[in-house]
């Protein structure tokens, strides 16, 4: 079996191409998924930033929504950045009207939390699961998890907030690592990818 997942970034909106160029530097075969026939065709798939509302909305009129949510439950790697951990939430605090997730994290989450837009900025955070030097997170309007149920893990936290959260094959940032040229956690989802695909062979 080749060793090289193919990894979609469902480009509905949002920083795509980005995650594109991260993923392919991880050492996958990236692709942008828009529709149902593209989503089966992927190992694993990233939910990118953007706004989590119209991303939401979409993901439904795309048709890819519900496909998506099959997915997941039965267990497709998914990585989430920003409005893709948003997207990834079991409950979110405050939805806009009409705002649906994907699931995924058994998680709440609170949107812009740590701000508006001129209110971004960059921290050093330490990941579990990531070696070396801390991640250079790249906060804009980010989310953080207000809590977590018994099956979720925290994998990291700034000033006190969650940041980083796993469930299973399930993967959600606050920040955006795509913004940095630094691709270990994209290079830590195509290992769950991999692994996934590795687990599913046998």
């Amino acid at each position: 079996m080749n060793d090289t997942p193919v990894i979609g970034v469902l480009a509905l909106q949002g920083d795509v191409r980005e995650h594109l160029v991260a993923l392919a530097a991880a050492d996958a075969v990236a692709r942008p998924v828009r529709r149902p026939e593209e989503l089966a065709e992927v190992d694993g798939l990233v939910i990118p930033g953007g706004e989590s509302t119209t991303i939401s909305k979409l993901a439904v009129l795309f048709g890819v929504m519900e496909p998506l949510r099959a997915r997941v439950r039965n267990g497709l790697p998914v990585y989430g950045t920003c409005a893709g951990m948003i997207m990834l939430a079991a409950k979110i605090l405050d939805p806009r009207s009409g705002q649906e997730t994907v699931g995924g994290i058994d998680m709440i989450v609170r949107r812009n939390a740590f701000g508006r837009q001129n209110e971004s900025f960059e921290a050093a955070v330490d990941l579990e699961g990531v070696p070396g030097d801390p991640v250079e997170g790249v906060f804009i309007r980010a989310p953080w998890v207000e809590s977590v149920g018994a099956t979720a893990e925290v994998l990291a936290e700034h000033e006190g907030h969650i940041v980083a959260v796993r469930q299973g094959n399930a993967l959600a940032t606050s920040f955006h690592p795509e913004l940095t040229g630094d691709h270990r956690v994209h290079r830590l989802f195509a290992d769950m990818v991999r692994a996934n695909r590795e687990a599913e062979s046998l």
